[in-house]
């Protein structure tokens, strides 16, 4: 087994001005560095400058991406509720991707009235069909109680419980699937 330390990026799903995931997605940052157990950064989707899946010839940003994305060993996804699902922006940046997401790990912070929880339950199924190992607990960060007019975020205490769960179950998985991805490799 590898003991190499994990890279994690903690991928920012939402593009739109007046976004707060670059706040969340902060925060989330902050309580990962005082573990020491991976290397944790943050993967502004937006920095991209993806086009919609088929809508372009110009691959520089996807290739790009897609070079971004070989880099990590997990992610954790900090993903806004719109209309009952994710941002078109991470549906399509999840789908200008294949092979680089295969045999890894995710976690799920989500935000939206509900906490985002429709949101998460989305990104489950579409990260299955994309070979990521989405992991049992998930932050869901609540409109009400966590932002300040929808817009300020001031996370509760509260959330630093799941955020330690979700990780620790997020770099054993990612640990076992870095040694399934060099197996495969290897052959």
């Amino acid at each position: 087994m590898s003991n190499q330390k994990l890279t994690i990026g903690i991928i920012l799903g939402s593009t739109r001005e007046g976004r707060v995931s670059p706040s969340v997605g902060a925060w989330f940052k902050e309580l990962a560095d005082k573990r020491g157990d991976a290397t944790y950064e943050i993967v502004d989707i937006k920095s991209f400058k993806l086009p919609l899946l088929g809508e372009s010839s110009e691959t520089s940003g996807i290739t790009k991406w897609n070079k971004k994305l070989s880099e990590l060993d997990g992610f954790v996804f900090i993903t806004a509720e719109y209309n009952h699902s994710i941002p078109a922006s991470l549906k399509n940046a999840l789908d200008l991707a294949k092979d680089h997401w295969n045999n890894k790990a995710a976690g799920i912070v989500s935000y939206g009235s509900v906490g985002g929880a429709r949101a998460a339950e989305h990104l489950r199924g579409i990260l299955s069909e994309l070979q990521i190992a989405d992991v049992r607990t998930h932050v869901t960060l609540s409109l009400f109680t966590d932002f300040d007019k929808d817009s300020v975020f001031k996370p509760q205490k509260l959330h630093e419980a799941n955020v330690t769960s979700m990780l620790d179950q997020l770099i054993r998985w990612s640990k076992a699937l870095k040694n399934v991805r060099q197996e495969l490799t290897s052959k």
